[in-house]
């Protein structure tokens, strides 16, 4: 897709596998496991780099910054009280988000959900692409286009005309952080939105680029998809069943890692910028963050030679740890990570004297080796009673296990609800608006849920008032954006 500017944004696949049922022989248990151990793990940095930010170095106020209600905190023992001035970590702090699709909207919404004054700017009349991918739609907007872009004011700008432009850079001028999309580098070099260009002309500025490739190497300036970077980064290779085809993990994981990775790395600037007065530039891309989800599958070749094999729902190197069926016909998962609860399991299954008497059976890594025995003799025992029932015997015996929830079931759990995971937020023209919160659990300085995502253009005459460039400007247009003279 061409923007107005010219070149082609990164674009994560809409198509191909959506989904998968539960109990599907070709889920990709490998890649979920290692896929959620290193989002955590991101989750987490990414907590601590705000906490570092805000705790070491307090942002100095560039920008606008929109009051909005909030709970006190409470103040727990050994937590230093924080000035009635700050109300969320990121106060003060302006983004201006020039992305779209996934990867660079997702990240300007973790900045925002942690207070940053966010301004996404968007192509006259057509705006964010993801604004029509659907459906499902709500109203005008498609539901893929709320899951990424709450807590943002929206202007519409043609960066080709000599007044976006001029709009566009009095907010540069402005800002903290400036995120981008465009893969072309000769292109960003004519319009001066190149890395050297913007860090000269402000050199306060943290200029983060994500792309499908980064600005270098051989596929440089090349379109980014989130199914290519899951293809051409080794995941796909190694997800299905043992025979069968590749299986593309159904949520855009390439995006929202990258995204995650942004936020991170633009915090870490922020943080370096407190200390030597400059900014920086990041070249982010896709393929790079999907690779870094081959994690302990790219150590073991890596460092010992090995390529992984399809595993399905099973694990390489922990048996039993996969799924099973219960008499109801419901899927489950059990995770017998040791001995120690290998035995715990056999007993509660009530074969501690046949299958846990059995000497090929007795240790991990006999148990890996006779894997094909074990399990169908495994799930004969299992299929005696409801996975339910299993389940939480399972639980009350301290051994992992869990029923497939449907994603019904998990956005609605006792445990989502208890986590406050699901937030709502006034739309003027949908109403309510859930969204799944931010994780990250802050005592101090909580991620706030401020602004639902925004109507295209909706801050356009606001966000000019704001520069000096007044919506009564003759070369204003009715729907916001600039005219030529």
């Amino acid at each position: 897709m061409n923007l107005p500017w010219g070149d082609e944004c990164v674009t994560p696949d809409t198509g191909g596998v959506t989904g998968i049922e539960a109990g599907a022989t070709v889920s990709a248990e490998n890649l979920f496991v290692s896929a959620t151990i290193l989002t955590f793990s991101l989750c987490w940095r990414l907590s601590c780099t705000v906490a570092f930010v805000r705790f070491l170095h307090p942002i100095e106020p560039t920008g606008y910054s929109e009051s909005h209600p909030m709970v006190p905190p409470k103040v727990h023992a050994g937590h230093r009280p924080l000035p009635a001035a700050i109300q969320s970590a990121l106060d003060s702090l302006r983004v201006v988000e020039l992305t779209e699709a996934l990867a660079g909207p997702y990240c300007a919404m973790l900045l925002g959900d942690l207070g940053a004054d966010v301004i996404k700017v968007e192509r006259p009349g057509i705006g964010d692409q993801a604004r029509r991918w659907g459906p499902p739609y709500c109203g005008t907007e498609s539901a893929y286009f709320l899951a990424a872009n709450r807590n943002k004011r929206s202007i519409v700008l043609d960066y080709d005309d000599a007044h976006g432009r001029e709009a566009l850079e009095r907010l540069l001028a402005r800002a903290d952080v400036f995120l981008m999309n465009q893969p072309n580098l000769e292109s960003l070099r004519r319009r001066g939105l190149d890395p050297d260009t913007l860090l000269t002309r402000f050199p306060r500025l943290i200029v983060c680029s994500i792309t499908g490739y980064g600005l270098s190497g051989p596929n440089a300036g090349q379109a980014g998809y989130d199914i290519i970077a899951q293809a051409e980064a080794g995941i796909m290779s190694f997800t299905g069943v043992n025979g069968g085809s590749p299986i593309r993990y159904p949520v855009a994981l390439a995006d929202l890692i990258c995204g995650i990775y942004s936020a991170t790395g633009i915090l870490a600037a922020l943080l370096a910028r407190q200390r030597t007065g400059y900014g920086q530039f990041l070249d982010m891309a896709l393929f790079d963050s999907q690779l870094t989800l081959l994690a302990n599958i790219g150590s073991n070749y890596l460092n010992a030679g090995l390529l992984p094999e399809k595993w399905g729902n099973a694990h390489p190197s922990i048996v039993p740890y996969q799924l099973f069926q219960g008499h109801d016909g419901r899927f489950f998962v059990v995770g017998v990570a040791t001995d120690t609860l290998w035995r715990s399991f056999v007993s509660l299954l009530g074969v501690e004297n046949t299958i846990g008497e059995d000497a090929r059976f007795a240790t991990n890594p006999l148990r890996i080796q006779n894997r094909e025995a074990l399990i169908p003799a495994l799930q004969a025992v299992l299929s005696g009673r409801d996975a339910g029932d299993w389940v939480a015997e399972l639980k009350k015996a301290a051994i992992p296990a869990a029923l497939i929830h449907r994603v019904d079931e998990a956005l609605t759990s006792a445990q989502s609800v208890a986590r406050g995971l699901i937030v709502e937020l006034e739309h003027p023209l949908l109403g309510a608006v859930r969204n799944i919160a931010n994780p990250m659990r802050m005592s101090a300085t909580p991620p706030i849920y401020r602004l639902p995502p925004p109507r295209l253009g909706e801050h356009t005459a606001a966000i000019l008032n704001e520069l000096g460039l007044l919506p009564d400007d003759p070369n204003l247009a009715k729907d916001g954006t600039h005219t030529s003279s």
